[in-house]
This record gives C-alpha cells, structure tokens and sequence, in this order.
C-alpha cells in the first residue's frame, strides 16, 4: 500500500512537516499491511511549479512529486494557514496535477497556524477545494496551533483519530484502474462490507 504527504511549510523546521510526519506515523501504524511512504516537501518545488505555470510543462521533480501524490493509496495535506486559507504553494500544486487525479482518493487533510482561530480554514477553503477534486476526505481535519505543541491534550488524539479513519478509507478503496469498471452498487457493497 502507498501513502503520499504532500506538506507545504516554508521554514526548515516546520511545524508544518511535523505535524505531516505525525499523521504519517499514525497512518502507517493503523494501517493492517505494509506501507509504503513518499513524503512531498512543496518548498523544494516552488520554483518548478511556478514555471509549470508558466510553461505548461513541469519539471523532473514536479513529476515525481504529482506521480507519487497520483499513484497513492492514499494522501495526506498539509498546510500553514495564512490570512484564513491555505497558502498559495499548497494551492499552486494541486492546481498543476491533473483535475481528475484525485478522484476517489481517501485524503487527511490538516494544518498548522499561529492561533486556533484560523482552524475554520480546514472545513471552508481545504474541504471544499479537495471535494471539488473529487477526493474522499475523511471526516476528521486535524488542526494544529501554536499551543497545541507540547500539550498532549487534544492533538495527539486528533491525530490518531484521523489516522484511523484515512487508514480504514484506504483498506476500503477500490483500485483506480478498476473504479470505472465496477458498479456503484458493488462500490458500495464493498465501503460498508466489515473487514
């Protein structure tokens, strides 16, 4: 099983990354088979998706980015907030893979900010743009602020609970190159089916 992390923090550390590797080590803990992980750091990027857009092509890098991203099992996003949204790397990525590259992909989705107010960010600008690309959001968003750190009231029980949930919509998921081929009613059937 695949699992892709794209994390789009700015700085080196980031508690952008560290909250993706968080949710990775969950993920992969949850997970009942061995995994495979591929983690995207969108800061080495910037200049390749920057010039994706301008020329229509992406770079070797980008590539490997958006196949790793495209040929998951499963992805977790990560963000930093800022100006109550997510940021314009984390935007520009997803806006150079292909529109129909996420569809029917379990995702996690979180973020980190200065201040818990900006949490809302995850349910008005991250949920709505990855059902848009037709991913599978599990219900869970994990938010983490500034004083989340070091409190182990809260997040890390965010973190588990989301983790079960992406690990369950992964273990659930029919392959991509079988989705067209397969009923919705056998789609179903196999989504509510006990493991």
């Amino acid at each position: 099983m695949k699992l892709a992390a794209v994390s789009a923090g700015l700085t080196q550390p980031s508690s952008t990354r560290l909250l993706t590797d968080r949710l990775v080590e969950a993920t992969v803990r949850a997970v009942d088979d061995e995994v495979e992980v591929e983690v995207v750091e969108l800061r080495d990027l910037a200049t390749e998706i920057a010039n994706n857009f301008v020329t229509g092509f992406a770079g070797r890098a980008l590539r490997t980015a958006q196949e790793a991203v495209t040929s998951a099992d499963g992805l977790i996003a990560v963000t930093p907030i800022f100006t109550a949204s997510y940021s314009g790397l984390f935007k520009s990525f997803f806006d150079v893979l292909d529109p129909e590259a996420l569809e029917g992909k379990p995702t996690l989705i979180a973020a980190t900010g200065g201040t818990p107010r900006h949490s809302l960010a995850l349910e008005h600008a991250l949920r709505p743009m990855f059902a848009y690309l037709h991913a599978v959001v599990a219900p869970t968003a994990v938010y983490a602020a500034a004083e989340d750190w070091g409190n182990d009231d809260g997040l890390p029980d965010r973190i588990r609970r989301a983790a079960t949930e992406l690990s369950g919509l992964m273990s659930h998921r029919v392959p991509a190159r079988e989705e067209r081929l397969v009923p919705f009613a056998e789609q179903l059937a196999a989504l509510t089916r006990e493991p």
